[in-house]
């Protein structure tokens, strides 16, 4: 088999993407840490439109933007598929991680943001939960059924780092009364054996995001 590498950074719920793909579809692969506070000549190399992580190299090509890499790993290695058979179930299911790609861009501003502008991406946020919550497919475990497809690993963010996010920023989002599903979910979702190896530490995150605000709003 070719040399499949990621380039990825460990805070990154994007990395994560691609790990648990990999994971679940027993795809051997090396990974390469990058420091996000100095790219590597690499990262620039292979991604230089907007040297960002993740970057995916499948026999020396590479792959970059997470959804993009997780389809090029669905079409490449279609074993332990994480997207249905059926066309329009596939069409749905694209819909709502494309939804969860874009949308989950919220909680990262709320992140980034103070005063009137993260009460806007609060509110935001809690639009795109409560359309997660309103559309949920009933009785199911994950999105797609019984096993973790490309919708709950678009909503990875969601379900690990958004936690930190309200801690950090001091707001409640995710309340138990007003997303019932979700937070079940997210339960379901992070003790699936390959998730919960596969996860950043809880505690080692908070301490680097925090530090990551406070430098952000100490900048000019």
């Amino acid at each position: 088999m070719e040399e499949v590498k990621l380039h990825g950074a460990w805070p990154s719920p994007f990395s994560y993407r691609i790990i648990w793909a990999l994971q679940l579809k027993g795809i051997p692969y090396e990974y390469v840490e990058e420091d996000l506070s100095n790219k590597s000549s690499l990262l620039l190399q292979y991604n230089p439109v907007h040297r960002k992580i993740p970057v995916f190299l499948h026999g020396g090509k590479p792959v970059c933007e997470s959804m993009v890499i997780l389809e090029y790993i669905e079409e490449v290695w279609p074993n332990n598929p994480l997207l249905p058979n059926d066309p329009n179930e596939r069409a749905v299911a694209r819909f709502w991680a494309k939804f969860a790609d874009d949308k989950g861009l919220s909680m990262w501003k709320m992140f980034r943001t103070e005063g009137n502008e993260q009460e806007k991406a609060r509110t935001e946020c809690q639009e795109m939960l409560r359309q997660l919550e309103e559309h949920w497919p009933a009785g199911k475990k994950f999105f797609g059924g019984g096993s973790i497809g490309m919708v709950d690993i678009a909503l990875g963010g969601v379900a690990h780092w958004l936690p930190v996010i309200e801690e950090i920023v001091g707001v409640n989002i995710l309340d138990p009364l007003a997303f019932p599903k979700l937070l079940k979910w997210i339960y379901n979702f992070k003790e699936e054996p390959i998730i919960k190896q596969n996860l950043p530490d809880q505690n080692e995150m908070f301490l680097f995001l925090k530090k990551q605000r406070e430098i952000l709003f100490l900048s000019p």
